[in-house]
């Protein structure tokens, strides 16, 4: 058999702890053996032979277990020879004990079985055989003893030698478990090993994903979490907790699908950032558990890239309006304007108007056109809304030629908003502009309200009207969709665009639930003033 080769510096630790519980149990059983001569005498056959003898080796036994100790707290190394001492400082001096103690029939000799269990664990090969033969030649030895010295019979060594069979069988048996614990210790201590770099590849790919990832349990409790999900919450996510506490929609659509009556696939809106999100649900638990990942997509980036692509096209498309349109709408203008210098009937002077007024009007739609060329030329701003809403609403008023008093603003709370000054006024002006239009046109027909929600501003502009219909709501914000024979249906879909364009969002909030006429709300992030 192949001799396997350690070093001492080598040996796993758990090596190192069998050895040191070994030598403990060493340590009792010699302070026992001493303990019981010192109190009993040979009372208990220990010592019947020689008393004299199996104290001192009692005695010395302890000692050399003491030192075996010491030896092991302070010297990490040399395993194979310290667990070689330990062997053969048991075996001399379990041989020394039955000596004394009447030879076989003591019995002692069965406590070198537990000695080679113990050394059979922490060797390998030649060296576990080398304890079991040392052992059997000590055992037969000591028996040969009690034949030549005091002529006991040569059928003695029956019960020595199976005896002596039994410390190899113990060694070889012991020695195999030990070897298939310890290649499953090994596999395990690998398998956890991989286990640790699967959760650290898994935190690091969460952590790094441009979606957000909650990791849920049964009991809704979610377990892990990636910095995505506070962006898209609009404030820090909470650590190990309740799903509903993250967002309560996501926990409903959540439980939906959970119990089989919801779609995999549903699409959120998240009220602290006013960020729609789809929601996408998967099962993650093995062996029937029942943890689950909850992907979340903000479908404002792939808005952005159909805006981009758009306003790639749109690009294109007004620079072609401005040349071959423009142009010759200016020359049909002037040339109606000459035409009604002249001295003409009253129908063809009321065709000529005709021609002039759609002039204008597709004039007004190719400047409005062009404007959405520019949405992106954001040059953002803090703005104090309660200052500039008052002087805004004063200039529309002066231009639009409308009562000042027909405007309410309230500000609720102090804000500030980052927005581009510019694109503000705008898409304010459109939504005054429409307000008022449908307004029933009186004292404060239209109310324009700042409030705060957790860490974002909201900016209503509402009228007294009678709202928008049903089937309508939908098209509101379609370009070239108009109820206004005037109108060129660009106005909100500008206005919408410009407040995308500032991180912003333009919505139709429904029928006031003061003044039963329409609502529409501006979402932004903001600060307190």
């Amino acid at each position: 058999m192949a001799t396997w080769q350690f070093s001492a510096d080598t040996q796993p630790d758990s090596f190192w702890v069998s050895l040191r519980f070994f030598n403990i149990y060493r340590l009792l059983l010699a302070a026992v053996f001493l303990a019981a001569v010192m109190i009993f005498g040979d009372s208990l056959n220990f010592g019947s032979h020689n008393l004299e003898q199996f104290e001192y080796v009692s005695g010395a036994y302890l000692a050399l277990a003491i030192v075996f100790q010491v030896l092991l707290e302070k010297i990490r190394s040399y395993f194979n020879f310290q667990l070689s001492m330990h062997v053969i400082a048991d075996i001399v001096a379990t041989v020394l004990l039955m000596n004394a103690s009447d030879g076989f029939k003591s019995g002692l000799g069965v406590m070198l079985l537990i000695s080679l269990a113990a050394a059979a664990l922490v060797s390998r090969g030649a060296l576990m055989l080398f304890y079991a033969a040392l052992a059997s030649i000590a055992i037969l030895l000591e028996q040969t003893y009690w034949i030549l010295a005091f002529d006991h019979s040569t059928a003695n060594y029956v019960q020595p030698g199976l005896l002596s069979i039994g410390y190899f069988a113990t060694a070889l048996i012991t020695n195999q478990l030990a070897r298939r614990v310890i290649r499953q210790e090994r596999v395990m201590r690998q398998r956890s090993v991989d286990l640790s770099n699967q959760l650290r590849i898994s935190q690091l790919v969460i952590q790094d994903m441009q979606d957000a990832v909650l990791v849920v349990d049964g009991n809704g409790l979610v377990r892990q979490h990636n910095p995505q999900v506070s962006l898209l919450l609009g404030w820090p996510a909470p650590e190990l907790d309740q799903v509903e506490n993250y967002s309560p929609e996501i926990a409903h659509a959540l439980e939906r699908w959970r119990n089989a009556g919801g779609s995999a696939v549903e699409t959120v809106l998240l009220p602290g950032s006013g960020k729609l999100v789809r929601a996408r649900f998967v099962e993650a638990g093995a062996d029937g558990g029942s943890i689950s990942l909850v992907f979340l997509e903000d479908l404002s980036r792939l808005q952005e890239q159909a805006q981009q692509l758009k306003l790639a096209a749109l690009g294109r498309l007004t620079a072609n309006i401005a040349h071959e349109i423009r142009n010759p709408l200016s020359a049909i203008s002037h040339a109606s304007e000459l035409l009604l210098e002249e001295q003409r009937a009253p129908a063809q002077e009321r065709l000529l108007h005709i021609i002039q007024d759609n002039s204008k009007r597709l004039d007004r739609m190719v400047r409005d056109v062009l404007e959405l060329t520019r949405r992106d030329r954001v040059h953002p701003e803090t703005i104090r809304l309660g200052a500039f809403l008052h002087s805004f609403i004063d200039e529309f008023a002066q231009n639009e030629k409308v009562p000042p008093s027909s405007f309410a603003l309230e500000v609720r709370e102090a804000s500030e908003i980052v927005f581009d000054r510019v694109h503000l006024q705008q898409v304010l002006w459109n939504l005054l502009r429409n307000a008022w239009r449908h307004s029933r046109q009186r004292e404060a027909s239209v109310r324009v309200v700042v409030r705060r929600r957790a860490n974002r501003v909201e900016l209503d502009v509402i009228d007294d009207g009678e709202g928008v219909p049903t089937h309508l709501r939908q098209q509101l914000f379609e370009p070239f969709f108009t109820t206004y024979s005037g109108g060129t249906g660009l106005g909100l879909y500008i206005a919408r665009e410009m407040c995308a364009a500032n991180a912003a969002i333009l919505e139709y909030a429904g029928p006031s639930a003061e003044a039963g006429g329409a609502d529409f709300r501006i979402l932004c992030g903001g600060k307190p003033a």
